[in-house]
């Protein structure tokens, strides 16, 4: 993949909020073994319009991934004004087997950019917990000519981890953004980025991390 790999350090962000961990108990490395489930509790924004976002949990319980079909940014010739930005905020409910808690361990962003000579697209995002205070934001541009897919992966470590409180419903909130600049590019030429697959193929992936909550 032609030098477009971008660190993706917004997961960082969320590892780094006010949540505290709950470090008297072991880490496991293995899932719980009953099936999680995740649900849509709302979803919002002009990159994942109603019908054409997707959620679903590998069958080991260790990743989800979020599938848009119509997240597009554009900008440049006769985009209409509004088409440089695209954004999502998904509102997710976790349902964690009992006596577990889970954080983001990793996450894995795909798509494609084709950007013109003097051109620029940036991914925007930020996660938090519901009934966190503190939201972080990480910026990360491409910059044209650049015309292939791209993929951004982010790795935490095991001590920076920020889990979900036990025993309390906590949703998780994903917040993504797409910019597309046409710059200096030339007039008439048309610069786009996505995150959005039609074939289900593309997906952003989180990985999840799990241990089992301190016994009352």
């Amino acid at each position: 993949m032609a030098g477009g790999l971008l660190l993706s350090g917004a997961i960082a962000a969320l590892l780094t909020t006010t949540i505290p961990a709950q470090h008297s108990s072991p880490v496991f490395t293995d899932p719980p073994p009953d099936k999680i489930v995740i649900d849509i509790a709302t979803v919002n924004g002009s990159g994942c319009p109603q019908g054409t976002t997707a959620v679903a949990v590998s069958e080991d319980n260790t990743a989800f991934t979020v599938t848009y079909s119509d997240y597009l940014a554009q900008a440049g010739g006769t985009s209409d004004p509004t088409a440089f930005r695209k954004n999502c905020q998904l509102n997710l409910v976790v349902h964690v087997p009992q006596g577990f808690t889970y954080a983001i361990a990793s996450a894995d962003y795909r798509g494609f950019a084709s950007l013109q000579q003097g051109a620029s697209g940036t991914q925007r995002a930020s996660y938090y917990f519901q009934g966190s205070s503190n939201t972080a934001y990480r910026s990360h541009p491409f910059n044209g000519p650049y015309n292939d897919n791209w993929q951004a992966t982010d790795s935490t470590d095991w001590a920076q981890l920020v889990w979900a409180p036990c025993g309390v419903q906590r949703n998780f909130n994903i917040n993504t953004e797409l910019r597309v600049t046409a710059g200096t590019s030339a007039p008439g030429k048309v610069s786009f980025m996505t995150m959005d697959s039609t074939d289900g193929d593309i997906s952003t992936v989180y990985h999840m991390a799990w241990k089992e909550c301190p016994r009352s």
